[in-house]
């Protein structure tokens, strides 16, 4: 896991010193233009509540967080559902902005931040823009990080919920498989009701050609009572 310095921008005095970069910008920011993935609210959704499993799944007894702990949750509720455009997948707030909108500090942000990329469930590119500064030389200024919220299939230590268990035989859930659509049709006691019984059959069955031909038989009938007289 990398240190929360690398979180954070530089403080006065700490990382480069003025003397030696007049525009100091994080390590490994970038100026080249970044590609966002859009995604659904849909899908965002889905994310948020896998990823409240996963933490339950990871936490261990007498921890209070699991793999993403309180702040890393409260830092991908407000990225989802609060600065995710949903339609172009833009997703850039500083780090200020988030802690804000959590609620919590800004150190705070920055552990949240630190966990939810160590689960592997965000990325992020430190971005800076380079302009031409006053004494006509090439400055940088920093930019907030890009963010992106990643598949499912990429969290570390996430188990896919498994499908529930079918019921045990002769318990409460546990259904008998359906008599064929001919018996049932049989044991219907109208007309009507045998068609629409048979109609519930796939294409290309017995039981589908016999529903169409009743039909037939029903439009027949109609016509030579409703039709022109003899």
């Amino acid at each position: 896991m990398r240190p929360l310095s690398d979180l954070l921008p530089p403080l006065p005095g700490f990382g480069l010193p003025a003397s030696r970069a007049p525009s100091p910008v994080w390590r490994n920011s970038t100026t080249s233009a970044l590609r966002f993935q859009p995604m659904s609210k849909k899908q965002a959704a889905k994310l948020w509540h896998e990823a409240r499993r996963f933490e339950r799944d990871t936490r261990q007894p007498g921890k209070q967080d699991g793999a993403l702990g309180r702040n890393g949750l409260a830092v991908l509720y407000v990225l989802l559902f609060d600065f995710l455009n949903y339609a172009s997948g833009q997703l850039d707030p500083a780090i200020a902005t988030i802690a804000r909108a959590a609620n919590i500090s800004e150190r705070s942000a920055a552990r949240g931040l630190a966990s939810l990329k160590a689960a592997g469930v965000l990325n992020w590119a430190r971005r800076c823009l380079a302009e031409i500064g006053e004494a006509g030389r090439m400055v940088f200024r920093q930019l907030s990080n890009a963010y992106a919220v990643l598949p499912i299939s990429q969290w570390l230590g996430h188990k896919p919920r498994q499908p529930a268990p079918p019921p045990e035989p002769g318990t409460w859930g546990d259904h008998p498989p359906l008599p064929p659509q001919l018996d049932q049709a049989a044991a219907e006691s109208s007309f009507a009701g045998q068609l629409r019984t048979l109609e519930l059959d796939e294409p290309g069955t017995v039981a589908a050609a016999l529903a169409r031909l009743g039909r037939a038989m029903q439009g027949r009938q109609a016509q030579g009572f409703t039709g022109l007289p003899a």
